[in-house]
């Protein structure tokens, strides 16, 4: 094996929590609001009230997809007194979806 090189596993049978995994993946890489806020997380943390600002979102709306993202376990979160950060949670996703961003800006 190659240097970069990856391997796909060609099972003709996947199991239903491999399936459910990689269906709610692409769910939340579905929305355009879920994609604009893990695109900022990529570089770094931000509390929801930057989040909101960054994206000209409502804080309940951004709250709201934050709870999808850390439910799938793609982004995490800290608090700092009253304050809570959100960052990303999963290189494997992010590194999909920056792919996918590459490939859109390409065409």
């Amino acid at each position: 094996m190659k240097q970069g090189e990856t391997i796909i596993h060609h099972e003709s049978h996947l199991d239903e929590e491999t399936l459910f995994v990689v269906s709610q993946t692409f769910k939340a890489l579905s929305d355009p609001t879920r994609i604009r806020i893990l695109n900022l997380l990529c570089a770094e943390e931000h509390s929801v009230n930057d989040i909101a600002e960054a994206l000209n979102l409502g804080q309940s709306a951004v709250s709201h997809q934050l709870r999808f993202l850390k439910n799938l376990r793609l982004v995490k979160f800290r608090r700092e007194g009253t304050t809570i950060y959100y960052s990303k949670d999963d290189d494997h996703v992010m590194n999909l979806l920056t792919q996918a961003i590459e490939h859109a800006a390409h065409n």
